[in-house]
């Protein structure tokens, strides 16, 4: 079903065009900070105490947790790869997974950068020939395109700092 006033072909078009227009954007140079190590996605679970889905990661190396609070829409979209399931018709992050393909670029990894004021921050690092081009991302965003994608979950030490505790009022 469309949305009243967006055609289905124009909104994959105009994200295709948005994609090709961006100029490459070379990545980051690598800091002292430890190189971001690969993760694994251990799953989708509902949080006991507050019934917000959360994304449960492990890194490979040091076996370090990683634990977002997701929105539900996202656990979906992160659940359903997991179990390999196809939907009869794309999702958000099918399409845009097929539109990111067809304007030429491959999704090569997606990197948990941050941890601030208790939001995780990610990059989806794309390729197109010899440039990669960052684009910032939700991490649920970036963790639902790279299963898809069969692309590495990356975490950057600040994204694997322990989050601030929550004060009791």
């Amino acid at each position: 079903m469309t949305a009243p006033g967006f055609r289905r072909c124009g909104c994959a078009a105009a994200l295709a065009g948005l994609l090709l227009a961006l100029p490459p954007t070379p990545a980051s140079p690598q800091n002292a900070s430890p190189a971001p190590q690969e993760m694994e996605v251990l799953g989708v679970a509902t949080d006991q105490q507050s019934g917000q889905p959360m994304v449960l990661l492990r890194g490979k190396t040091d076996r370090r947790a990683l634990t977002m609070v997701i929105d539900p829409s996202a656990a979906v979209g992160i659940a359903l790869p997991l179990q390999g399931v196809t939907p009869p018709r794309p999702f958000t992050h099918d399409l845009l997974l097929t539109v990111i393909r067809r304007a030429g670029y491959t999704l090569e990894k997606v990197v948990i950068t941050d941890l601030k004021e208790n939001t995780y921050f990610a990059t989806l690092i794309l390729r197109r020939g010899a440039e990669p081009l960052e684009i910032d991302s939700r991490p649920s965003d970036a963790i639902a395109l790279a299963l898809r994608a069969g692309a590495p979950i990356l975490a950057a030490e600040g994204a694997l700092k322990a989050p601030p505790e929550e004060k009791s009022p």
